[in-house]
């Protein structure tokens, strides 16, 4: 009885499967996501660089302001101190609303990412449901993988499903 009990468990045991993925390589060979992360590169940039410029104009007022200050009436030493105190105020906001928390890069992302994201992991699932997988482990997720053989990364088999060569970058 106990023999069999063991038997039983271990042909179980051996049926179910474990599979590895790899998200970043699988992403790298897929051309849309380089074209979607180049378009978020570029417009990182390109915010980042207009959010410079406000503060290197904010930084000339207020070099200019202390200059002047000491020939300036306390009234227009007051007017330039509020507008230079507004004028960092709104780039902070800028700077927030872009590269905040759900700000316009965050929002640009998802909006970009998220669907080839949503691409793969359906792949994936399709394959593990496909193939009898039990779980996988996507290696480029920090999950600690401290050995897996190469027989069980799937992350070809996905670009595969997706329509991609593997290896192709």
């Amino acid at each position: 009885m106990i023999l069999a009990a063991v038997l039983i468990f271990g042909l179980a045991a051996q049926a179910q499967r474990i599979g590895v993925v790899d998200t970043d390589y699988i992403l790298d060979n897929m051309p849309e996501y380089r074209v979607a992360q180049e378009q978020l590169d570029d417009l990182a940039v390109e915010w980042q660089k207009e959010i410079e410029q406000l503060f290197s104009n904010i930084d000339e007022l207020y070099q200019k302001f202390v200059a002047e200050a000491p020939i300036l009436p306390e009234e227009e030493k007051r007017r330039r101190q509020e507008q230079i105190e507004r004028l960092e105020r709104e780039a902070k906001e800028l700077q927030r609303k872009r590269f905040g928390r759900d700000g316009d890069l965050f929002k640009k992302r998802q909006e970009l990412i998220q669907p080839i994201q949503e691409r793969v992991y359906n792949a994936i699932q399709e394959i593990a449901d496909n193939e009898n997988y039990l779980i996988i482990l996507d290696k480029s997720a920090g999950t600690a993988v401290a050995y897996a053989r190469s027989r069980v990364d799937i992350s070809d088999d996905v670009l595969r499903r997706l329509g991609y060569a593997p290896g192709g970058m």
